[in-house]
């Protein structure tokens, strides 16, 4: 009996994993660089929706009574679908096929909600995934150079095998050098399995040059260290190491990290965050009626008058409004708050890198306000700040009650009288 439960213990990890990745996988986009082979953007698009609803029809599988655990994450994401529908619905096929998608992506999470214990389960299945998809960039690099690193990105690291723009490999990069930062100084991954991952996704960002995603990472490990520091030796040793590093690099190579920051750019074109202060005054500045500003104008591609809005807070303003901006701004308190008074562990830690993450990427990146990779990196942040799971009592074994013979009484016993 044993053997069966941990055999099926096993198989259902397995299943609940495919179903993660699966939904990495819906998230990857369809809009990138050229690739080696050309891909049509439908076949991705058919790839990338195929695989949200294979990802909800294993999550029903392993979870057929749709046994969930309260989650403020999932239900605030619940309450987000609202003002995607109202100002989605007079804005045709489009903005409703993304509230569906929405909507189904959010009902996976809420099917993945019963093996939300505390523990590092998705963050192990959040790196294995993301490693994967590093994988196929590097395979890119190898086989064809030029195109991974086209003169239309100046040089910078692209997906040659599948579409991905530099900050995307950015942001997979130093999500998974974080989290595997933390799982070694846990103790929950040894040195040699932490360097297969952090040398080779280290080498990826610094091809991409994305500075939100290499200032989210050290900004978001700073904190999570921090929060470690009190409890953890290995965390006072890394974070004075870190700190000696610190120095001495911005000493002597602090020329060489400029150059690396500024990426050939003018002061000018810098301060103005390469465009994007452009796009994002000519949308604060369009007339909007009431209903507008408090429900937007309906699920979109994140780009307002054809140049992409790179900002979540705004992105979710333009599509969802102030309604939307609020459940959002509610999203990363709630986690944050939460964060904040778990006592310290390694789960909590890697819940203050998430979410350090995605607060400081959502300034000059869009996704919070739809399916996407913030959510995921957030949902594993949920995950981890989840109380662990009570343990079902076992049911008693009846004890059968041994049968109580009737002896026969005697006869003078059965009479009136005795004579």
């Amino acid at each position: 009996m044993g053997t069966e439960i941990e055999t099926g213990t096993k198989h259902t990890s397995k299943v609940v994993g495919t179903a993660w990745g699966l939904l990495i996988l819906n998230t990857l986009g369809s809009a990138g660089a050229q690739t080696i082979v050309p891909l049509p953007r439908s076949l991705i698009q058919m790839v990338t929706m195929g695989s949200l609803a294979a990802a909800f029809a294993l999550a029903l599988m392993v979870n057929p009574r749709v046994r969930i655990r309260p989650s403020a994450y999932v239900f605030l994401l619940t309450l987000l679908l609202v003002p995607s529908l109202i100002s989605s619905v007079d804005q045709g096929f489009g903005a409703l096929f993304r509230c569906t998608r929405l909507a189904l992506f959010i009902g996976t999470l809420w099917l993945l909600t019963r093996w939300w214990d505390g523990g590092p389960t998705f963050v192990r299945h959040h790196i294995r995934m993301y490693f994967a998809v590093l994988g196929s960039v590097a395979a890119g690099l190898v086989i064809s150079p030029g195109a991974a690193m086209p003169d239309l990105y100046g040089g910078r690291l692209v997906g040659a095998l599948w579409p991905l723009t530099p900050p995307q490999i950015g942001q997979y990069a130093a999500v998974i050098i974080g989290l595997t930062v933390l799982l070694l100084l846990g103790r929950r991954t040894d040195r040699r399995s932490a360097a297969v991952v952090i040398v080779p996704s280290l080498v990826l960002l610094a091809l991409t040059h994305t500075r939100t995603a290499t200032l989210g990472m050290l900004i978001g490990l700073t904190l999570a260290i921090l929060s470690l520091i009190l409890t953890s030796a290995a965390a006072r040793r890394v974070f004075t190491w870190a700190v000696l590093c610190a120095a001495v690099a911005a000493v002597g190579f602090s020329s060489a990290l400029q150059a690396w920051f500024l990426r050939g750019q003018s002061q000018e074109n810098f301060a103005s965050l390469t465009g994007r202060a452009k796009v994002w005054h000519a949308l604060l500045s369009a007339p909007r009626t009431t209903t507008e500003q408090l429900f937007g104008w309906g699920l979109g591609d994140k780009s307002f008058d054809g140049l992409p809005i790179d900002n979540s807070w705004l992105a979710v303003y333009n599509e969802q409004g102030m309604t939307g901006v609020a459940l959002v701004a509610a999203i990363i308190i709630v986690l944050g708050g939460v964060a904040l008074l778990r006592p310290p562990s390694l789960s909590r830690a890697c819940a203050i890198f998430l979410i350090s993450y995605c607060a400081i990427a959502s300034y000059t990146e869009a996704g919070l306000g739809d399916a996407s990779p913030y959510l995921l990196h957030l949902a594993v942040a949920a995950s981890l700040l989840a109380a662990p799971a009570e343990p079902t009592p076992l049911p008693a074994p009846e004890v059968s009650k041994p049968e109580v013979r009737q002896r026969r009484a005697p006869r003078w016993a059965r009479t009136s009288e005795v004579t």
